[in-house]
């Protein structure tokens, strides 16, 4: 098992864990707010901040700065990495206080403006939105600092601490959600729990603590690596410039990722009640099987790749890519097919307090999300493959490319086909992103990349494992199984099925 392999594996361990408490939480929030317009608000007041934390550190930055910290690593030693890093660090955090200032502010006008994030909502609820975003903006600054902690370890190739973050992050919103948001007459089916009765509000206090778990758990890390902290800012070195060279365009990628987010909810604010909430959920729902395959793999990914180019092992970089797209295409769309097939009476056990008809939307909005998950696992290593060569321009243009397809595609849909075609229009968009660069990226690698025969037999994983779920999920629903019983039964017998025309690709997993 390769060194690849491995971080890949402990990824998914602890993205599985992070999902697995993502997913208990939104079960938590749906039953105590289900799809009302007090957690649409709440949903709705997360774009912006979450924004600011994406385009400086979380993910703008990170990705920017992994490759030049590798090479400095690489070719200066770690104490001329965590100088610099340091340095970084100052700026991002500096940039972010004056950026939520501001945000803090404009709110008003972000939220109520044709062109912001509600429309649609009314004022009692533009009001409340606006509320939840100044708050949220202290997590923000946390953020600021934790998402490049995170970045920094990763760079010197400690993953452990940085996997465990987002477990604390959401032990955090658990928090609010189970304790500061309920009243006093707070129970968890036999115990009784404590509750301070902060309504919504309860929930926004719990992500500043888990923002603040977040940084947390990640400190002894750097105490591990030797961190030293420089309190200096500086723009003149040369690394410094390297990083905000490559972060310039990085910076106006993610800003159209984040605005794919801002259409979405603008264009749902205008649908009936709960559809900002479903495509929130959705989205969510589909991220747990993206973030187990895409993200682990394109974290892992990203500073070997990093290294290969600051080696000039041309050869090798192909070679680790090409086995990496091989086994995505492999696993995510017979996935795709099981869970679209599979997941509704799993759906339907975790928020049973949804009417049918809101239920119906859920559903489909999460089949929309799942046509695009081989293109969104497949924009993980691609996009991460250009910033490894320190290319931040093309990620860029294809990104506006995808923002104009996304904008076109959902006004066309949402109002024929409803949240679920906001949720179809994403897909399409993050397809083609992804489809674009790897055909860009492929005339420049030594040879050009090739999936070989993996598609063909993913098809034919997808239609057997699809199958087996049909077959399986009817047979348990004539012997009157319980729902669980029988979404868990159906998708583990179509998984199983799935896998056996894609032994090869898995075998391959084992030596990314």
């Amino acid at each position: 098992m390769s060194r690849l392999t491995r971080i890949s594996i402990l990824l998914a361990v602890f993205f599985a864990l992070d999902k697995a408490a993502a997913l208990l939480r939104l079960v938590i929030l749906n039953r105590q707010f289900g799809f009302s317009k007090e957690y649409d608000a709440f949903n709705v007041a997360n774009n912006i901040p979450d924004m600011l934390f994406t385009l400086i550190s979380g993910g703008a930055l990170a990705v920017a700065f992994i490759p030049v910290l590798s090479e400095t690593l690489t070719r200066q030693g770690r104490a001329s990495a965590w100088d610099l890093f340091s340095r970084i660090a100052n700026l991002a955090f500096v940039v972010t206080g004056v950026l939520a200032l501001i945000v803090a502010v404009l709110a008003g006008p972000l939220v109520r403006s044709e062109l912001g994030i509600a429309p649609g909502f009314e004022e009692v609820q533009q009001a409340l939105v606006v509320d939840l975003m100044r708050l949220n903006l202290i997590a923000t600054m946390i953020f600021a600092i934790s998402g490049l902690v995170m970045a920094g370890l990763q760079a010197n190739q400690s993953f452990l601490f940085p996997a465990m973050a987002p477990l604390l992050y959401n032990a955090g919103l658990i928090f609010g959600a189970l304790i500061l948001s309920p009243g006093p007459e707070n129970t968890l089916g036999p115990f009784k729990l404590p509750g301070f009765g902060l309504g919504i509000h309860g929930l926004v206090y719990g992500t500043i603590l888990g923002a603040a778990l977040h940084l947390g758990i990640q400190v002894p890390g750097l105490v591990k690596n030797g961190f030293r902290w420089v309190p200096q800012l500086e723009l003149n070195s040369e690394p410094v410039r390297k990083v905000l060279r490559l972060m310039g365009p990085r910076v106006t990628t993610m800003f159209m990722v984040q605005m794919t987010f801002l259409v979405r909810d603008n264009l749902a604010s205008r649908l009936e009640q709960g559809s900002v909430s479903a495509l929130t959920l959705g989205y969510m729902v589909v991220q747990v099987p993206e973030t187990l395959i895409g993200t682990a793999i394109g974290t892992a990914l990203l500073p070997t790749l990093s290294e290969l180019v600051a080696a000039q092992e041309g050869r090798a970089f192909h070679a680790t890519l090409q086995r990496a797209l091989r086994v995505i295409v492999a696993f995510t769309i017979p996935v795709a097919v099981v869970l679209a097939l599979g997941l509704r009476p799993l759906l339907e056990v975790a928020f049973r307090n949804l009417t049918p008809a809101e239920m119906d939307t859920l559903v489909w909005v999460v089949r929309g999300f799942l046509v695009g998950l081989t293109g969104e696992c497949l924009l993980e290593i691609a996009a991460r493959s250009f910033y490894a060569r320190q290319d931040a321009i093309t990620p860029m243009l294809v990104a506006a490319l995808s923002l104009v397809v996304f904008v076109g595609l959902g006004w066309a849909f949402f109002r024929a086909l409803g949240a679920a075609g906001i949720s179809l229009a994403v897909s399409i968009a993050l397809t083609f992103q992804s489809s674009l660069l790897l055909i860009l990226l492929s005339r420049r690698l030594v040879e050009k990349l090739s999936p070989g025969f993996t598609p063909l037999r993913a098809l034919a994983a997808a239609l057997l494992g699809g199958a087996g779920v049909v077959l399986v999920a009817r047979a348990a629903l004539a012997a009157g199984l319980p729902a669980l019983l029988i979404g868990a039964v159906a998708l583990a017998a179509g998984g199983l099925l799935a896998l056996l025309p894609v032994w090869q690709e898995a075998r391959l997993l084992l030596k990314l």
